[in-house]
C-alpha cells in the first residue's frame, strides 16, 4: 500500500460523495491535504472530523484561490469538482460550462507552471458516451446528450491537449454509477441515495422508464482504490480508463433490494422516462483498468447497499 507521508495533495470537490472518501483514505495514508470545494453539492460534514486538512470553500473558477493554492508545490492533484448532474446542466448550461470547462482549464494553466507535480487525475463521467449502450469500452463512439456530458468531454480534450503539448502527467478516469456513504439524496443526485430516502420514508420508489433498464453500480471504496492506483502506475499517464462494475442489475430489481433492506412495503412506481436518458443497458468494459491499474472491485452490491443503509440510519440519528 502506497504511503503518502509528506506529500502535498489537492482534491477539488473533496467534500463530495467520492471526494470525501478519497480524502479520508489519502489522509489515512499520511498525505497533507488541501480540499477546494464550494459546497454546492458537497457537504462539509463529510470531512469535518478529518484533522489537519485545509478546506477552502470556493469555486474552482476563482483565480485568487487557485493562485494561492499553487503558490506552493503540490505533488498530486485529484480533480473531482464539477457542476454535477445531467438535468441540472439542462436547466443551467452556462453554470455548467463555467465550472466544468472554464474551471478545469484554469486549473490546467496553473498545473503547467506548478513545481514538483507528479500526477494529475481528471475525473470524467460515463455520460460522455451518451446513448451508446451495451458493454462500453473506452474506444466507443462518444455522443454526449446533455450539457453536462458535453462539458465533461470538452474538459477531457483540454486535459489531453495539456498532456500532449506540455507533457502534463495526466490520467483521465470515467466513473460509472458510484454509490455509498457520503452521498446525500436530492433533486440532482443519483438513484441509490434517492431510493434509500424514499424507502426509509415509506413511499413507493419512483423509476423513470420501465424498470427493465440495466445498469451496474460500484461501491465508493472501490472507486477510491482505482483512483489512487491511477497515480501509482507510470503506464497510466496519458491514458483514459473506465472505472465501474461489470455486474449488471435491472433498476426494478435494485429497487426491490432496497425496499427489502429497509422493510418498505410501498413497492415501486413507474413514471415517465427523462427525455435525455434513452439508455436501456450500459455496462463498463474495464479490461484496460484491470490490466494497467490492477483494478479489481471487491465490494458486492449486497454488501455495499448494507453499508450504505447503515450510514443512512446513522445520519437519521443526528
Amino acid at each position: 500500500m502506497k504511503n503518502f507521508k509528506n506529500t502535498f495533495i489537492l482534491v477539488t470537490g473533496g467534500a463530495g460523495a467520492i471526494g470525501s472518501n478519497l480524502v479520508k483514505e489519502l489522509h489515512r495514508r499520511g498525505a497533507k491535504l488541501i480540499v477546494l470545494d464550494d459546497l454546492s453539492s458537497g457537504y462539509e460534514d463529510n470531512i469535518v472530523d478529518i484533522k489537519g486538512i485545509r478546506l477552502i470553500k470556493d469555486s474552482i473558477s476563482n483565480d485568487a484561490s487557485l493562485k494561492k493554492i499553487f503558490s506552493n508545490p503540490v505533488d498530486y492533484v485529484f480533480h473531482l469538482a464539477a457542476n454535477f448532474a445531467n438535468q441540472k446542466s439542462i436547466e443551467d448550461p452556462l453554470g455548467d460550462l463555467d465550472t466544468n470547462v472554464i474551471g478545469t482549464l484554469k486549473i490546467l494553466q496553473h498545473l503547467i507552471k506548478a513545481k514538483g507535480l507528479k500526477r494529475f487525475i481528471y475525473v470524467s463521467s460515463s455520460c460522455v458516451y451518451g446513448n451508446a449502450g451495451g458493454v462500453t469500452a473506452e474506444e466507443a463512439e462518444l455522443q454526449p446528450q446533455t450539457p453536462y456530458a458535453i462539458s465533461k468531454l470538452a474538459a477531457e480534450n483540454y486535459v489531453r491537449f495539456f498532456h500532449k503539448y506540455y507533457g502534463l502527467p495526466a490520467v483521465i478516469l470515467r466513473y460509472f454509477n458510484s454509490y455509498g456513504p457520503g452521498e446525500y439524496p436530492g433533486k440532482y443526485r443519483n438513484v441509490i441515495p434517492n431510493f434509500f430516502k424514499t424507502a426509509m420514508s415509506g413511499f413507493p420508489l419512483l423509476i423513470t422508464g420501465t424498470g427493465e433498464e440495466k445498469r451496474s453500480f460500484i461501491f465508493v471504496d472501490d472507486i477510491v482504490d482505482a483512483t489512487i492506483k491511477a497515480v501509482l502506475k507510470k503506464e497510466a499517464i496519458g491514458e483514459c480508463f473506465n472505472i465501474g462494475s461489470d455486474n449488471e442489475i435491472k433498476i426494478k430489481d435494485l429497487a426491490k433490494k432496497i425496499n427489502a433492506l429497509t422493510n418498505n412495503k410501498a413497492g415501486i412506481k413507474l413514471i415517465e422516462r427523462r427525455k435525455w436518458d434513452m439508455i436501456f443497458r450500459r455496462i463498463p468494459d474495464c479490461k484496460k483498468a484491470k490490466k494497467i491499474l490492477d483494478f479489481n472491485p471487491k465490494i458486492t452490491l449486497e454488501k455495499g447497499l448494507g453499508i450504505t443503509y447503515k450510514w443512512f440510519l446513522n445520519l437519521k440519528k443526528k
